[in-house]
């Protein structure tokens, strides 16, 4: 059974949704003109902070010398 309204809860609610008015039109406008926009300049702006670690280039160039000096450490020891 729904309560009836006291004049206090009405006086609340009447102040709410007039500052809910008054600012509902205080928003500031995305400068972005799509999502698309919004998430490649976040993703610049997260590999410029660093946030992603290393680049994989460097990554994969690392694992590479290391499996050739392995390599190479094998040719050695087995031809020496």
């Amino acid at each position: 059974m729904p309560r009836p309204w006291l004049p206090s809860r009405l006086q609340a609610d009447l102040l709410t949704l007039q500052s809910t008015a008054e600012h509902a039109g205080s928003a500031l406008a995305c400068s972005f003109g799509s999502s698309a926009e919004l998430e490649a300049a976040l993703i610049k702006s997260r590999l410029a902070a660093g946030v992603y670690g290393p680049k994989r280039r460097r990554r994969s160039i690392g694992y590479a010398s290391a499996g050739i000096g392995v390599l190479i450490a094998l040719v050695l020891i087995f031809l020496i």
